[in-house]
């Protein structure tokens, strides 16, 4: 199970770091937030705070930011989504959808607040484009995630 997480988080750091245009790039999803996201609600076993954690820090390394700055988003979005898992695991796959669409916007409005407060430059007018492209993501991920954990016979 371990390997599968660490896969699917490696798989969604490559798709981040895709390139592309520069408009274009408000539209992208947030795939590691979604995966972060949807470990913690699926496997809180196998996926904590702590894990939350290192993959922000991953995610800084690796788009030059400052360390924290991602880590401090994906640990608060995990956090929220460890506490509700259980409630949210229940709600039907458009449900979710919606509550992914919180979470995700709750990442880059503190996000966006993190980065002014630190003095980037950061010029989002389409901030919360990518987290209703992560919603409608979110359904799609679901069961995909969920044949592979099926394929490969993990709980």
């Amino acid at each position: 199970m371990r390997a599968l997480i660490v896969l699917s988080l490696v798989v969604a750091c490559l798709l981040m770091v895709v390139p592309m245009d520069f408009h274009w790039r408000a539209y992208r999803p947030e795939f590691v937030v979604l995966l972060v996201i949807y470990w913690s609600m699926f496997a809180p076993q196998y996926f904590g705070l702590l894990s939350a954690w290192l993959v922000g820090l991953g995610v800084d390394i690796l788009e030059f930011a400052p360390l924290g700055y991602n880590a401090m988003g994906l640990l608060l979005v995990s956090y929220i989504a460890y506490l509700v898992y259980q409630r949210t695991r229940n709600y039907v796959i458009w449900h979710q959808a919606v509550w992914i669409f919180v979470l995700v916007g709750v990442f880059q409005l503190f996000s966006h607040w993190l980065g002014g407060f630190l003095g980037l430059n950061i010029d989002r007018p389409l901030l919360l484009v990518a987290a209703l492209l992560s919603a409608l993501l979110w359904p799609l991920l679901v069961v995909l995630m969920g044949r592979v954990t099926l394929h490969f016979r993990l709980s």
